[in-house]
């Protein structure tokens, strides 16, 4: 279980196509304190840790993650925002994020606004996702709050020390990012669901 608070970014280094799958080499200030076994999520997808040397670590990929997040586009020198797995006995700063990806959105506008920086996202509603205002998204492994939420768009507004500490300062219009929506909203949809006539 993660929160939603980036720690680090980290850079693909290396990229190993193995079957279907991907493994990815990442160099990051994390590595030296990572273990083989742990989870740690990039970009949103929760990843387990297969191979630790100085300052990199690696982690595989399987084509449905592949296929269903950005990881597919990563190549040597992507970005990535990188976050351990929430500690027991830490603060909860962020919100309940699995690293479980439900789907991407495209970012459609990105307005600077003296300091701040709107992004505007579409996503494809069919799925039966859906966002709140001012309920939480998490957008590429970081926990933000919705406005202007509408049934396939919404709103996100990013402050100076996001933007520069997480890979917000890359994205463009056009851009694809991983999203995973609020948990607990997920779970009522699907209990009021059962309920509808």
């Amino acid at each position: 279980m993660f929160t939603g608070i980036v720690e680090s970014t980290g850079e693909v280094v290396a990229v190993q196509a193995e079957g279907t799958n991907r493994t990815f080499t990442m160099k990051s200030e994390l590595a030296r304190e990572l273990k083989i076994d742990q989870s740690i999520n990039h970009n949103g997808v929760c990843l387990t840790v297969v191979a630790v040397e100085g300052d990199t670590y690696q982690v595989t990929a399987i084509e449905e993650t592949l296929l269903k997040t950005n990881l597919g586009t990563f190549d040597e020198g992507t970005k990535v925002n990188l976050e351990r797995c929430m500690s027991a006995n830490g603060r909860f700063d962020g919100h309940i994020v699995q690293g479980h990806v439900d789907q991407t959105a495209i970012c459609t506008n990105v307005q600077e606004r003296d300091g701040s920086w709107l992004f505007d996202f579409e996503y494809d509603a069919s799925t039966g996702n859906i966002t709140v205002e001012k309920g939480s998204i998490c957008i590429n492994g970081v926990s933000l709050t919705v406005f202007n939420s509408e049934a396939n768009s919404f709103r996100v507004a990013i402050i100076p020390y996001t933007y520069s500490f997480t890979n917000f300062h890359s994205l463009k219009p056009g851009d694809t990012v991983n999203l995973e929506f609020d948990i607990l909203g997920k779970y009522i949809k699907r209990i009021l669901g059962s309920y509808a006539v």
